[in-house]
């Protein structure tokens, strides 16, 4: 019997809401020309949905995907204390999506991809460009006094089950090439597209 440990379990919920609330949001989306950036608040201690959400910059640049969830969270009445939250987001947080989440007071940060696959895999350089050019800096500070972002895929090397994860990995990858593909294909409105 092959029992899940922490970490893999933490994994695939993750890898779950993603595939399942945060990529449907994302494909309505790019239909809109926004980009396939998205993310979701959760409870630390459950690891149960408050919101999903996804970029909207069809209606703003400033709503970006973690941006968005951030205040669909607010917006809700009862909504649990943000530092029983954290907050998963597909790609790793740009520069002010980084500050948000510090001034939102979520202390825990989980993203899917990287900047670099942001910039390669998925031809939206802006992130690293952004960072690079007004701080002098390749990303935020990943471990500050206002939270931890992780690398979801740096749990894998922890696993029992590697070939699995990265098997899910590859899927949800191939998924937001296609939601990339869509969202390039399709007419920008913002002055960073």
């Amino acid at each position: 019997m092959n029992v899940m440990n922490r970490d893999e379990a933490f994994f695939h919920r993750m890898m779950d809401i993603i595939e399942n609330d945060i990529v449907p949001l994302t494909l309505r989306g790019v239909k809109m020309g926004a980009k396939v950036f998205g993310a979701a608040l959760i409870t630390r201690r459950d690891l149960n949905l408050v919101v999903a959400s996804s970029n909207h910059e069809a209606n703003s640049p400033l709503w970006h995907g973690e941006v968005f969830a951030i205040k669909e969270f607010y917006e809700l009445q009862n909504h649990p204390l943000p530092d029983e939250c954290l907050m998963l987001a597909t790609h790793q947080p740009c520069c002010m999506c980084a500050s948000a989440i510090a001034w939102g007071g979520f202390p825990e940060v989980w993203y899917l991809f990287g900047y670099d696959q942001t910039n390669e895999d998925f031809n939206i350089p802006h992130d690293q460009k952004m960072i690079q050019d007004i701080f002098k800096t390749k990303e935020p500070n990943p471990d500050n006094s206002y939270y931890t972002m992780k690398p979801l895929m740096g749990l894998v090397p922890e696993m029992k089950d590697q070939a699995a994860a990265n098997k899910r990995y590859e899927a949800v990858k191939a998924r937001y090439a296609e939601l990339s593909a869509i969202y390039q294909n399709s007419e920008k409105t913002m002055a960073l597209s």
